[in-house]
């Protein structure tokens, strides 16, 4: 296991604790954070994107190989498209998902990693 530095702030390092207060996350930044923490915290989500990490896939298939239906598919696809973690393109009668971009994958990899560890 890596060192860590252990940090203990006592009521008279004022300059200890202004430090440690410089490098608490923006507001903004841990809301988006958590948003994407809340969109991986539903396993149908996960199994959508579990189904998106190396194919684009219509949702005629993800109704298909999840058995749900096209109404219940769509609500969680539209909550990771609004998050950005998917992205859509219609062709035709067919709208196709895929990931949005590598950073899904990466995050989706490193998930999968730490919960087989």
């Amino acid at each position: 296991m890596d060192a860590i530095d252990i940090v203990c702030v006592n009521e008279d390092d004022a300059a200890a604790g202004e430090a440690l207060k410089a490098r608490v996350l923006d507001t903004p930044t841990a809301e988006r954070l958590a948003a994407l923490f809340t969109a991986l915290s539903i396993p149908t989500r996960v199994k959508i994107i579990s189904l998106l990490l190396e194919h684009e896939v219509c949702v005629h298939s993800l109704e298909t190989a999840l058995g749900m239906t096209q109404s219940a598919i769509s609500h969680q696809l539209r909550f990771l498209r609004d998050l950005k973690l998917v992205r859509a393109r219609k062709e035709g009668r067919h709208v196709y998902y895929a990931l949005d971009d590598d950073h899904v994958r990466q995050l989706f990899a490193q998930g999968l990693l730490h919960v087989a560890h």
